[in-house]
This record gives structure tokens, sequence and C-alpha cells, in this order.
């Protein structure tokens, strides 16, 4: 970098700032901001997935892939058949790797916003979040559900999904989710693992609102 050269900074919020270096000292670099514009790599719709907690590392490719495709917002949720059951100290430490996780991914893949990964939830009060947020709540089961056409509007600008762990959700989850106002959906026939399931319906839903 050199004073005079014209540089692009991203606020994290979704806004870009054109600028200027005006001076560069050992301690700090002086830009001149000239203009803010909205960054136009961002989804015209924000997506928040409540994501049950897998064994293993697999969290960690989700939150990196996610936040890659486009997702707003990640929480992770204590589902019934969950294996993986991080303590407070625990979980705590791997929220703060998961934020870190994507930060670099929303780097890497240009976007205007760094997504955030927030505190662990039991599905329950994971449902409840989600049915004070704005559009859909789909919650999408291996055993049925209708496919996302016939359940997502085009022109939507808030979604939210839940994607359950290795062992899927349980029954009595998914009616208290239909309870609670959230719609059964499908990915088809096939049984997705859980890391690739959320990467199906983040895909499938950006495509289906033309952000992709």
């Amino acid at each position: 970098m050199k004073a005079g050269e014209k540089i692009v900074l991203c606020d994290g919020k979704g806004v870009d700032c054109h600028g200027e270096i005006s001076q560069i000292t050992d301690n700090e670099v002086i830009v001149e901001i000239r203009e803010r514009v909205e960054n136009k790599t961002e989804p015209s719709v924000h997506i928040r997935l409540y994501q049950a907690m897998p064994k293993g590392d697999k969290f960690e490719q989700i939150v990196q892939k996610s936040v890659e495709l486009g997702v707003f917002e990640i929480i992770p949720v204590l589902t019934a058949r969950c294996i993986s059951r991080p303590d407070a100290k625990s979980m705590r430490k791997k929220i703060e790797r998961y934020n870190k996780i994507a930060y670099e991914a929303a780097k890497q893949s240009g976007r205007g916003r760094i997504p955030l990964v927030r505190e662990l939830l039991p599905f329950d009060q994971a449902l409840k979040d989600a049915s004070g947020r704005e559009g859909e709540t789909l919650l999408f089961y291996e055993c049925g559900g209708q496919r996302i056409p016939a359940l997502v509007d085009a022109g939507c600008s808030e979604l939210s999904i839940f994607i359950g762990s290795e062992g899927g959700f349980e029954p009595s989850e998914v009616e208290r989710a239909m309870e609670a106002g959230a719609q059964i959906a499908s990915l088809g026939s096939r049984i997705l693992r859980c890391e690739t399931a959320p990467l199906c319906a983040l895909s499938v839903l950006l495509f289906y609102t033309q952000n992709i």
C-alpha cells in the first residue's frame, strides 16, 4: 500500500467504503472515505440456519460452507437425537472458533456481511426464536414434507430453516415445530448427511429466490 492508492473497505454489515490512502505511518493507515455504497454480493433473502449439533468437527464445515453460500446467521441447536452435547465452557470456546471460521469464510468469499454464529439453543427455545422472525420457518424432515416451491415465495426477504443432526428429528419435535407455525419441508427422497443437508437447502433456496 502507498499514499494515493484507492482502496475499498467493508464494514462487515453490508456497506462498502470507497476511499483513498492519505497517509501511512508505523502505527496506522489513514484513509479518506469518498463514497459509501451497498455491497452487491449479499443475497436479497436473509436465511437463518438453525442447525442441530453434529458430532466431531462437522459443524465447522457447515459454518464455513454456509457462509460461503450466503447464510445470514447460524444458530446451533440441541435436539433429542444430538450425540454431541458440549458443556457451557466447551461451547463458549466452540462458538468463538465458529465465529472465527465465519469471519475467514466471509473474507475469502467477498461477503459484505460477516454472519454471526450465535449461542446454542435448546430445540423448543430455537422454535420460539424462529417464530418471532419475519418470513416462513422450514423444518427439513427426512421422513416427509413438501418441496420448497410449494412453501416459499420466490420474492421473500427472510427465511428460517431447521436442519437435524445425524439422527434427524424426533416425530414429537416435528409436531412441536408445526404447532409453532413451521412448515415441514423435503430435500427429496434420498437421506442426506447432516453436513450435506444445510448446504443443499441453502443452495436450493438461494437458487429459487434468484440469488444464484
